[in-house]
């Protein structure tokens, strides 16, 4: 058995099935990369539960994009998600709720965690945005959480190596972090092996070209933001596998 854990952050379906085919332990499925992820869909998450069997589900609970401060009717909505979760029988789900101050919201937290019941639950990277680190650590760890998802409050995992080492070393073994953000088949042997971490968070994307012959490349779908529309970014079973393979490297 391999002594870490592999995890996939899919932006669909064929994302899922290649980083099942690449050797990924659990998928993390989100729509709306570009936003850092959102909710998927019902449809989505359906289908990539019926195409799964040796990768676990989990299923990112955010409605929108920006920051982690929710409204009522914003929490309303993520419960009823992950009550969505559970009947279509994902392995888990990934949320973070921060107060305007920048602590952990333990009454909102509390309140998804009690609708979670039963499923994993992984702090996502709202916790690269909070106050203090090291107090959300043991605040999430009294929560019940099963992991937190971290790049150690940097930009990258890699950048946030020193952190990730102290967190992990206050966590002894009582929460799972979850290196990510920027870790790839370059890197992830170096994160590793600085920081002691053994779950690994990480897409494994690359460019696809459309497959339309006939191309309007004047009109954009999101209006005055521009972004290529006839080409698409998708996890590999290659990449997954070299990113893998990579953790092996002497």
């Amino acid at each position: 058995m391999n002594k870490f854990q592999f995890e996939v952050c899919a932006n669909s379906v064929e994302s899922c099935l290649a980083a099942q085919k690449g050797g990924a332990n659990r998928v993390e499925l989100c729509a709306g990369i570009p936003e850092g992820g959102t909710t998927p869909s019902y449809g989505e998450i359906s289908v990539a539960r019926e195409v799964l069997d040796a990768t676990r589900l989990h299923v990112i609970i955010r409605p929108r994009g920006g920051d982690f401060l929710y409204s009522p009717i914003e929490v309303k909505a993520m419960l009823k998600d992950i009550e969505m979760a559970k009947q279509l029988k994902a392995d888990g789900v990934v949320f973070g709720c921060l107060t305007a101050e920048g602590e952990i919201d333990l009454t909102i937290m509390q309140e998804l965690m009690k609708a979670a019941q039963g499923l994993s639950v992984t702090f996502h990277r709202a916790f690269d945005v909070c106050r203090d680190p090291k107090k959300a650590l043991e605040q999430i760890i009294a929560l019940g959480c099963n992991r937190i998802l971290t790049s150690g409050q940097q930009p990258t995992a890699e950048s946030g190596i020193p952190l990730l080492k102290e967190l992990q070393e206050q966590a002894a073994g009582r929460i799972i972090l979850l290196a990510g953000c920027g870790v790839n088949e370059k890197n992830i042997h170096r994160i590793a092996s600085e920081t002691g971490i053994r779950e690994f968070h990480f897409s494994a994307r690359e460019n696809i070209k459309s497959g339309m012959n006939y191309k309007n490349e004047s009109v954009s779908m999101g209006g005055t933001v521009h972004i290529d529309e006839y080409e698409r970014n998708v996890t590999t079973a290659r990449r997954v596998m070299d990113t893998i393979q990579a953790t092996n490297k002497e």
